[in-house]
């Protein structure tokens, strides 16, 4: 067989595809076990998200950020006095970090702890849904 015919040869093998006697069956359970495991994720991020909301929505009725002084044990005060600190010392930073790019009329201290904590949610709901168009793209 010379190299002109043996190319076509190979073509004409490769083009049809051989019958197995065992292909529907094949078919139906690569289906079923598709619908099973979006099934179960389905599931999961459901019950995930629902326990998310009912924790996100108890913890919005309970906010009460006080970092002031109060009476009590004296490892919370010194706790709370540092967290205090800390929060000053980066609120300090971000402020000479933005005077050097040119935004030194913003004021990161203005803002209430609920402003901060939505501002936050809707970052981590952009990123979740970022996530999901992720995922539903490679699915």
């Amino acid at each position: 067989m010379s190299a002109d015919e043996f190319d076509p040869f190979v073509e004409r093998l490769f083009a049809r595809t051989p019958t197995l006697p065992d292909a529907p069956l094949f078919t139906a359970r690569v289906e079923q076990r598709l619908q099973k495991g979006s099934r179960v994720r389905f599931l999961a991020l459901s019950l995930a998200g629902l326990i998310g909301g009912a924790v996100a929505v108890r913890e919005t009725m309970q906010v009460d950020i006080d970092l002031g002084a109060r009476d009590g044990v004296v490892a919370g005060d010194a706790l709370g006095q540092g967290i205090q600190s800390a929060s000053l010392n980066v609120q300090n930073m971000t402020q000479s970090a933005l005077d050097q790019v040119g935004l030194a009329n913003m004021e990161l201290g203005s803002m209430g702890g609920m402003q901060l904590f939505w501002i936050a949610a809707g970052a981590l709901i952009a990123v979740a849904a970022a996530g999901v168009m992720k995922l539903s793209q490679e699915v």
